[in-house]
């Protein structure tokens, strides 16, 4: 596949920016179209390292904007898409749930139909060319929780005929029926149904994955990991819904962006693939991990954060329990998880500490001010 133009959409967000870094790096014959519409998840410090190699260019530009999408797939001639756009927030999908159908919904429906547009306007038609769509985990509902007490996490799922252990007996496969919950699952759901239809219905290459809760550097600090760390090191509330004993699924993010390269060179045509870390923890028992690590690295007394859990009124439709299979995966195409989750927190957790700059800029505002006039947009 030599030659490529790829276009990476939502490539300066957490997600985004691992996998456009790893495809500059990874592939220097190829072009790496970076597109993010900029909102408040969108940082190009996260790409900073970036900036000047001949392989990469950066694209502000809406999703939704159908018009300015199709030119630009005909400027670059592209053949790839690896479509990360989205707004992902669970609570601000509450607040907002328009926004979310607008991106999730129309915004991928855009694509399809500019690519759709100009891929059947080549000699060769569809061949060669790919649309990788990535999803959420969150789109199949949620799991029940059956497993005993007085198991200490973390709990790795592995293949059914090996046994689990987890917080219940069953995962979400592939063939798992879809049963949003939020605003925000329902948008991704339907985001979902329109790639395969694209696929059924003109016969596009397209791809889909659903893919657990990611953590690593460069998340915006309103998820829970980035935010935590940044309120212990400042003494500041962590605020835990209900009581902290919803379940979550946790996987690295550059495991991730090994998986969608993977899987974008040499997953199947129309096929679905789970991607999951096989670690599974309740949001508490993370919690106090996380304090732990950040007292100890800051040289602080074992314990000495734990006065900062503050327990607040769950969250609307909160679901209890995700936990991915990603036996398909595994099997077809050899990906796992490269990090035990206590080493992939460590790296996490120090990165953020040594990082202040950055978490200042983003927390204060600052980032939008500086891209804004560095790049004149």
């Amino acid at each position: 596949m030599a030659g490529r133009n790829i276009l990476i959409t939502g490539g300066a967000g957490f997600i985004g920016s691992h996998v456009v870094r790893l495809f500059v790096n990874k592939y220097p014959d190829y072009k790496i179209i970076c597109l993010d519409k900029l909102t408040y998840a969108g940082n190009l410090a996260n790409l900073k390292d970036l900036e000047g190699r001949e392989n990469y260019k950066f694209v502000k530009m809406d999703i939704c904007d159908f018009e300015g999408v199709y030119q630009l797939m005909q400027d670059e001639r592209i053949d790839g898409i690896i479509h990360l756009a989205a707004e992902s927030h669970v609570d601000r999908s509450i607040k907002d749930p328009f926004t979310f159908a607008r991106t999730n919904v129309m915004g991928t429906l855009s694509l399809l139909q500019a690519a759709k547009l100009y891929w059947e306007s080549l000699p060769e038609g569809y061949e060669g060319k790919r649309f990788y769509h990535i999803s959420t985990d969150e789109v199949y509902g949620a799991l029940k929780m059956n497993h005993p007490e007085g198991i200490e996490p973390p709990f790795k799922t592995v293949a059914s005929s090996e046994g689990h252990k987890a917080y219940g007996d069953d995962f979400f496969y592939e063939t798992t029926k879809y049963n949003p919950h939020s605003p925000y699952s329902a948008s991704k759901a339907s985001s979902d149904h329109f790639v395969r239809a694209y696929h059924d219905t003109y016969g596009m290459p397209t791809i889909v994955t659903n893919c657990s809760n990611n953590y690593g550097p460069y998340q915006f600090p309103e998820k829970l990991i980035p935010l935590f760390i940044n309120n212990i090191r400042h003494r500041k509330p962590l605020p835990v819904y209900g009581k902290g004993e919803n379940v979550r699924d946790w996987l690295y993010v550059e495991d991730h962006a090994r998986a969608i390269d993977l899987i974008f060179h040499e997953g199947k045509i129309a096929e679905t693939y789970n991607i999951g870390g096989f670690n599974e923890w309740k949001n508490i028992d993370l919690i106090k991990v996380m304090i732990k690590t950040v007292d100890r690295i800051l040289g602080n007394p074992e314990g000495h954060s734990l006065d900062l859990i503050t327990y607040v009124t769950d969250r609307l439709g909160h679901d209890a329990r995700y936990a991915i299979d990603s036996t398909k995966l595994q099997k077809e195409l050899g990906w796992e998880p490269s990090l035990q989750f206590e080493e992939g927190i460590e790296k996490t957790v120090r990165w953020y500490l040594e990082n202040q700059e950055w978490m200042d800029n983003v927390t204060s505002g600052d980032y939008l001010k500086y891209y804004d006039e560095m790049y004149n947009l």
